[in-house]
Formats: structure tokens, C-alpha cells, sequence
């Protein structure tokens, strides 16, 4: 009962907080220590080809989980993981022969689809190979089952053994109707990782998801370029036999084929599956397909440096980027190598230098602030969500996290996007910040990518953590917003998740230098509070939050 009323009064001192956030000092010359010739050289170091494009479990990874070690032992700060700057990560590396096709046959007539240009399909069982043969094929609209929606499109079939076709996204994209889920903004019911884990839950056999540049959020070369070569995942006691024995995605012009093959029309059954009430139907129509796998069990390293608190030591504020990318394709022709520079070499280089001007201060923060460098976040969050499932600092005892994915190589701006905008108390925080600096705060202007659920802040949400992830800002200072869109959107259909994601000199980092500051205002000014920031009334987060600070 004491621990209640103690969370009740940290409810109310946030408040009070509020009220003095006006008031709220922060030390200038820390702040100023975050210099863009600083972040200029952590990127154009970590994105060099030297790094082989830091791909966990290979030299790459080595010399960057190294680099990142030395950087903060030239800072002081301590060891994050009792006397070792690394958590050591178990993942397993499953590389599929791309010599393989989804065969479709029925109707008199049989398809064979191949694999990169036509589907992508993988396994995360461990598992030589796997076979999935003369599969009955049924189409399940979105894939979705959502009491709290009034949603199932499950209800009424059984496709155990059986492939599933799925769109991609949420029923709300297509229209824009806000009654249906929440509109063109995603739910987690929208995202590629929870159609698989509904389908296996269903028993299907294999499921594949049609892709669509608009609602899946990038074109597909990223799609081939994501899930071809070795993928990693983290293994479950069921040696991840729960899982779909196949999943993937197939183009929309594939999709196409299947459908006129089973004398269907996919635009009509995509308008039906937007329907309350839809159900699914079966094609007549039998896949196969088979993967030979090669297995290989590795360790990855989370990187943690801490730097401990003065008077509340237990008490942890978590500063997080993925330091990973994509590695080498040898089997590309010219340039093979996935430097990710924006993506993330930038955010980890924002972690170093957020550690310089914390290591600055002039006294130690009272609360601890750890500097968390995680792995495989491209390979699906892996290295974040252990992390979150094997905590070091317990999560009842960590205040916030706050992720950095991907910083602004634009310019500045004169706003703040917060993706995720309206969950957390973390917003008010973002607004104080903002209005130092003179900018405003807005939503993320793509709802509809479901960015909420595609970087490692989400690892740390699912188990209750308040987490904050702020992305550029869409109005340039000089050129406005149609520009800054207009430059996103060119990143993401020329560069994102590719070999031309490359460190660029000419890149104007005033943008993240600025966002950089900001976020290391929202961070003093939680480990110098008592309060703990919760999330919001009526997100999915708040019961186990509330939870957390009841114990």
C-alpha cells in the first residue's frame, strides 16, 4: 500500500513538474558540447567500408562494437553490464539457398514464382529445410483478429496446414475511415510481424504478404534486400517450431497472378476485405515451396556504458540506437556493401556524442544514465528485445528510453516530429524541449508506415517502458516542408536499405545537431526529476506500467 501511494505521489509530482518546467536549468556548456564535427566523424567512421557494413556476428560487428567501447572509455564512463561493457546476445544465422520458387498449381494451370524478383520467402525454424507441399491456399483479407476492433479475419476457417495470403497494412489505410482501426495510421495489427505471428497462432503453414510500395512503407527492393542472405533470430524453447514452417511476401503483380489463376479478381477481394465481417475464401489452389537452410548459432554484443547517478543511483534513464546494418552481398554486382550511414550510423554516432556532453557536466547527474548500443535491429529488433526480456537495470526502476534512429541529414527545422505522438507523458517533455529552441512539435506525417513499431524503442514499450522516438522535423527553416517530404521520401525509394545508404560530406547536420540538443534537454531534466513519466490513459502500454510501479 506505502508503494502505491509513493507511485500515486510521483503521479502528482509530475504534474508539479510541469508546472515548473518553465523554470528547469539546464547546463549550457554540456549542451554545447554536442558539436556536428563530432557526429560528423563517429558516421563517416562507422559507415566506412571498413566497418563491412556492421553486420552482427561478423568482423564488421567486431570493429564496431569496439570502436564503440573505446569511445566511451575516452569519455569514463563505467562499464554498463557489471564489469563488461557487453551483453552478449544468442542469436542463430539462418541463410537460405536463393535457388528455390513458390510453385502454384491448380485450375489446369501451374506458376512457378521465382525467389528475389518475384517472392521472398524464409524460415525462422531451425531447422535444414523445410517443405511445405501441395498446400491448400485461402485468402484472409488483412490476417487480422481484433476483439477490441470487432475484427476476425480468421473467423470461420481453419487453415491449419495450409498457406495464407494477406494484405499488408491496416483495413483503415485503403480509406482513411477512422472507424475502421485508426484510419491511415497503422496499429501494430498492421505490421508485417504480428500478420506472421497471427497466421502461426492460426497453424498455417506458410503465409505470405502482398506487398504494395504505398501501405507496406518502402518499394520492394528493400523487401529483397532485407530478407536475402543470412537472417538472424532469436530462438525460443520451441527451437521456433512455433512458427509458420515458411513466411514471406509476394509482389502485387505475383498476388495478381494467383488470383486470375484462380479465376479471382484481387481489386475486388481487397474491397470485400475492408469490409466488417469479411471472410476469407479459399483459391482453389495448391503452393510448394522448399528452403535448404544453412544454420549457424553466434553470440552478438549489446554495447552499454553507464554513467552512474549521484542520488539515485538505481534509477536508470536509457539513451538506445542499433548500431547494426546490413553487412556484404557478394552476390551483387559493383558496390556490396550496406554502409547505412543514415541508417544508423547517425544514431549511433548521436549516442557518443549525447555521452560526451552528459560525461561534461559539471556534477553527476542524481539519476543514472546508460548508454545502450544494441544489435539486429534490422533482423526484426532482436538485439532491444533482449535487452527488454533480460533486463540489467530493472524495468520498475527505468525512468525512460529514448531512441535515436535515423537523425536529420537536411538542415534544421522548425518543428519536431514525435512518432508515436499522444502515448506517453514523454510528449510534454518533447514540447518543453521544442519550445527552448523555438520550434513546435507534430505528429509523424506518415502514420500510415508504422514507423511506431519498426525501430527498437517498441522493444521496450511491449514490456511497459515509456519510450520516445523523435524523427526529423518536415519543415526545413530555409526551403519548407514540401522540400524536406520531398528529400524523405527520395531517402526511402533511392537509399533506404541499400548500398547507396552512404556517408555523404555535403549532408547538412545542423538538423541533427539541433535534434541531438533537444533530446539531451528531455534527458537532463529526467534524471535531475523524481518523477516517473508514464504512458497515457487507454494506450496498450499503461496496465503494465501501472503494474511496474506498484510493486
Amino acid at each position: 500500500m506505502i508503494q502505491r501511494l509513493h507511485y500515486l505521489g510521483l503521479i502528482l509530482l509530475v504534474g508539479l513538474a510541469a508546472c515548473r518546467s518553465a523554470d528547469f536549468q539546464v547546463p549550457g556548456e554540456a549542451n554545447e558540447a554536442i558539436q556536428e564535427q563530432d557526429l560528423r566523424t563517429h558516421i563517416q567512421t562507422l559507415a566506412s567500408d571498413a566497418f563491412e557494413g556492421r553486420a552482427p556476428a561478423s568482423p564488421g560487428e567486431e570493429k564496431t562494437v569496439t570502436y564503440l567501447k573505446t569511445e566511451f572509455e575516452k569519455l569514463g564512463l563505467q562499464p554498463g553490464n557489471g564489469d563488461s561493457y557487453f551483453q552478449e546476445v544468442p542469436l542463430v544465422e539462418i541463410t537460405a539457398d536463393p535457388h528455390t520458387a513458390l510453385t502454384v498449381e491448380g485450375k489446369g494451370k501451374t506458376q512457378r514464382f521465382a525467389y528475389g524478383d518475384d517472392v521472398m520467402m524464409w524460415t525462422k525454424r531451425l531447422v535444414d529445410q523445410v517443405d511445405v507441399s501441395g498446400s491448400d491456399m485461402v485468402f484472409v483479407g488483412y490476417g487480422i483478429v481484433a476483439p477490441e476492433y470487432g475484427w476476425n479475419d480468421y473467423e470461420g476457417l481453419d487453415v491449419k496446414g495450409k498457406t495464407v495470403i494477406i494484405l499488408v497494412n491496416d483495413p483503415g489505410y485503403a480509406t482513411g475511415d477512422t472507424t475502421l482501426f485508426k484510419g491511415r495510421t497503422m496499429t501494430y495489427y498492421g505490421r508485417w510481424t504480428y500478420k506472421f505471428e497471427e497466421a502461426a497462432r492460426q497453424g498455417a503453414a506458410a503465409a505470405f504478404i502482398i506487398h504494395e510500395t504505398g501501405p507496406a512503407g518502402y518499394p520492394w527492393d528493400v523487401v529483397r534486400g532485407s530478407w536475402s542472405g543470412p537472417q538472424f533470430t532469436l530462438v525460443n524453447e520451441q527451437n521456433n517450431m512455433d512458427r509458420c514452417a515458411i513466411e514471406g511476401w509476394v509482389t502485387h503483380d505475383t498476388a495478381e497472378k494467383i488470383f486470375e489463376q484462380a479465376g479471382m479478381d484481387l481489386e475486388t477481394l481487397e474491397k470485400e476485405a475492408l469490409m466488417r465481417g469479411f471472410r476469407g475464401k479459399a483459391l482453389g489452389l495448391k503452393a510448394s515451396a522448399a528452403l535448404r537452410n544453412r544454420l549457424r548459432k553466434v553470440t552478438s554484443r549489446n554495447v552499454l556504458a553507464l554513467l552512474p547517478g549521484s542520488e539515485r543511483p538505481d534509477e536508470v534513464i536509457i539513451y538506445t540506437a542499433h548500431w547494426d546494418h546490413f553487412g556484404k552481398d557478394p552476390s551483387l554486382e559493383g558496390d556490396q556493401i550496406y554502409n547505412g550511414a543514415l541508417d544508423n550510423a547517425t544514431g549511433t554516432a548521436g549516442l557518443l556524442v549525447l555521452a560526451k556532453a552528459f560525461a561534461r557536466l559539471p556534477q553527476r547527474p542524481r539519476r543514472s544514465i546508460l548508454f545502450l548500443a544494441v544489435t539486429a535491429e534490422e533482423q526484426g529488433l532482436l538485439g532491444s528485445a533482449y535487452y527488454a526480456t533480460h533486463p540489467v537495470y530493472s524495468p520498475e526502476k527505468t525512468v525512460a528510453v529514448i531512441n535515436l534512429d535515423g537523425l536529420n541529414i537536411w538542415g534544421p527545422t522548425r518543428d519536431i516530429t514525435v512518432v508515436g505522438y499522444g502515448m506517453s507523458e514523454l510528449d510534454d517533455y518533447v514540447t518543453w524541449a521544442a519550445e527552448r529552441q523555438g520550434r513546435v512539435v507534430r505528429p509523424d506525417p506518415e502514420p500510415e508506415k508504422g514507423y511506431y513499431y519498426r525501430s527498437d524503442h517498441f522493444s521496450f514499450a511491449k514490456v511497459g517502458i515509456p519510450a520516445l522516438y523523435v524523427d526529423a522535423g518536415v519543415e526545413h527553416v530555409t526551403y519548407g516542408k514540401e522540400w524536406m517530404l520531398k528529400k524523405r521520401e527520395e531517402y526511402v525509394m533511392e537509399r533506404y536499405h541499400k548500398p547507396s545508404d552512404e556517408y555523404d560530406p555535403g549532408w547538412d547536420l545542423r538538423g541533427a545537431i539541433q535534434d541531438v540538443r533537444l533530446l539531451f534537454d528531455i534527458g537532463y531534466r529526467l534524471v535531475q526529476e523524481d518523477t516517473f513519466p508514464n504512458w497515457r490513459p487507454g494506450t496498450e502500454f499503461r496496465a503494465l506500467r501501472d503494474a511496474q510501479m506498484a510493486k
